[in-house]
């Protein structure tokens, strides 16, 4: 594992995979009963492992706050910066929670299933272009007990869908990562997730935040809100965007780690 790994990211993922596939808590590990364990399947697991597949598509499940998503490789693995978005979202409804609310590029369905799941008063509706990332979707709204309406879009063809002054909010986690930027980034995730959801032409970085912005110009109510998770390369690009469309309250907030990673706006 250390050939791929870390000594301290191992340990995690091996603890992960105990805790996760078999059920063990840290007193079962302490006791050794992992040495119980059916040896192979675990073998397939760890050669699994050791090819560079997240351990989160080996398992088909991962954490998102609270609650566990079925993943595949048809979607992203949903990242704690994410679950950030929805804590900020959260917050600031207040006592006063959004009735209708869109997530543009839905993948796993995690923000969706989170927003419904905590906003049970909500119409929530997700889209994403991918009929497989909406399969999985679906199931993970099954598996959150929550009803969320998905529906397959085309996130860069969005004016043949009017929805005027349909949303209170609309929210999207878009591909934002330019292919400038690959040699920074680890091999599994290059080789193991859906490019589609991860890149976007490096001469036009804001492709999709500009579409879906222009969308919310007309199926936002008024003062209803946008929010995204952004490239912290492009927080200044990105205020400036939105300012010129005329959304005011504009504000980025640093996710953990101190990177300009939200940003929202009231039409």
């Amino acid at each position: 594992m250390t050939s791929i790994y870390d000594e301290n990211e191992a340990r995690a993922v091996v603890r992960l995979v105990l805790e996760k596939h078999y059920g063990l808590t840290m007193s079962d590990i302490v006791l050794g009963k992992e040495q119980m364990l059916p040896a192979e399947e675990l073998q397939a697991i760890i050669e699994q492992l050791l090819t560079g597949e997240p351990v989160q598509y080996v398992l088909g499940l991962a954490e998102f706050g609270p609650h566990c998503f079925r993943v595949a490789p048809g979607v992203l693995i949903p990242r704690p910066e994410t679950y950030e978005l929805c804590r900020w979202i959260l917050q600031s409804t207040g006592g006063q929670p959004p009735c209708a609310i869109l997530d543009i590029g839905t993948g796993s369905g995690c923000i969706a299933c989170t927003l419904a799941a905590a906003l049970p008063e909500a119409e929530v509706t997700a889209w994403d272009i991918s009929e497989e990332a909406l399969n999985i979707a679906r199931e993970n709204a099954k598996r959150t007990h929550v009803h969320v309406s998905f529906t397959q879009a085309d996130v860069l063809n969005l004016k043949d869908i009017v929805n005027r002054e349909r949303w209170d909010m609309v929210v999207s986690n878009p591909p934002y990562i330019c292919q400038k930027e690959r040699a920074a980034m680890e091999q599994n995730v290059l080789e193991h997730e859906p490019s589609i959801a991860l890149f976007v032409p490096d001469n036009d970085p804001l492709l999709f935040y500009r579409t879906i912005a222009e969308y919310g110009q007309k199926a936002l109510k008024p003062d209803g809100w946008l929010y995204f998770e952004i490239n912290p390369l492009y927080a200044g690009d990105m205020l400036q965007l939105l300012s010129t469309m005329s959304y005011h309250d504009i504000e980025i907030k640093e996710d953990q780690f101190g990177k300009q990673r939200m940003i929202r706006a009231q039409r």
